[in-house]
């Protein structure tokens, strides 16, 4: 990274770089900070961008070779094309011919350093892999972005998010938006109570995606609440518990009392009753005492061995979204 930071500073450029790794933020801060350094604000003329498999490499040679329009650089940018990973002999044997006016920057997610397009690039330009961060430098690029909002965050505070967010730096930052409102401080209870939240409203979510059969909805939100670092195990009692309150709820209501009346004999807000009303319209009681049965089934079988707990959660998402 330190390369190209150099080379931004001097606007002397490579005439190839190759950005790739798993930290997908730091990837598209930096093609953005190349991007903008070689090319001036608002130039689209002399920018051509190349996305995902099937690029034609042809046409990419032919607009590499083609000279800038009324600028010191032409500019491609190919993202996810999969060249690093499927050998491409015709680009490999291009990239050390390159003119001089014509800067190439690839954007990957995975590469084969042994193929011969890794080789010639970093033999003609620049590679940079853009790893997951560690601790030390994540706790002070997010005191970096809380001092710039006139925040201050506890040490343990810092420690329980890390722990809830795990090293994805776009995930932290979208998190951080919960925190940087009217408080000047964060705490511990702060992540406690917000974590808390989020996850609650994707338990709600995901039994929303079960009542309409949308499996894959389902899955991808248990499988975001796992990135979370949440247990699969705490996964299962919030289902339970909203299974056993849309059970209440329906049963009250087909008794014919109001959203009302329902919120006052269990003590809920009235938007959280009305919201399962809706929910429970896409469930039988019968379909919802049996869903609470199953929960229950699955907790033993976990507690007692027979069962993983991340499968236990998986199989009720499944039969239920089916």
């Amino acid at each position: 990274m330190k390369s190209v930071v150099e080379d931004i500073k001097k606007g002397s450029f490579k005439p190839v770089y190759l950005f790739y790794g798993e930290e997908a933020y730091l990837k598209q801060q930096y093609k953005n900070r190349l991007k903008n350094a070689v090319l001036p604000e608002g130039d689209t003329i002399n920018l051509s961008i190349y996305s995902g498999k099937g690029i034609d490499v042809k046409e990419m040679i032919a607009q590499a070779d083609t000279m800038p329009f009324f600028a010191e650089h032409r500019l491609l940018l190919i993202e996810d094309s999969g060249f690093f990973k499927n050998a491409n002999q015709q680009l490999a044997e291009y990239i050390p011919s390159i003119p001089e006016e014509t800067i190439m920057l690839f954007v990957e997610s995975e590469v084969d350093k042994r193929g011969k397009l890794y080789k010639a690039v970093s033999k003609k330009g620049s590679v940079v892999e853009f790893t997951a961060q560690n601790e030390q430098t994540l706790t002070r690029w997010i005191l970096g972005i809380l001092k710039t909002e006139g925040k201050m965050i506890t040490s343990g505070a810092m420690k329980q998010f890390l722990e809830k967010t795990g090293t994805d730096m776009e995930r932290i930052r979208q998190e951080l938006i919960c925190y940087c409102m009217e408080k000047e401080s964060i705490t511990e209870e702060d992540v406690a109570v917000i974590c808390s939240e989020q996850t609650e409203n994707k338990i709600f979510d995901m039994i929303n995606a079960m009542a309409e059969k949308k499996q894959k909805k389902a899955m991808e939100l248990y499988y975001d609440l796992l990135a979370l670092r949440e247990p699969p195990m705490r996964i299962l009692y919030l289902i339970t518990r909203q299974f056993n309150l849309l059970m209440q709820v329906k049963e009250l209501s087909e008794e014919g009392y109001s959203a009302k009346t329902i919120s006052e004999r269990l003590k809920m807000a009235g938007f959280i009753v009305r919201n399962c009303l809706r929910q429970a319209e896409y469930f039988s009681l019968k379909t919802l005492k049996e869903a609470l049965q199953d929960c229950v089934r699955m907790e033993e079988a976990v507690k007692t061995g027979r069962m993983n707990d991340v499968m236990s959660v998986e199989l009720l998402l499944v039969k239920y979204s089916s």
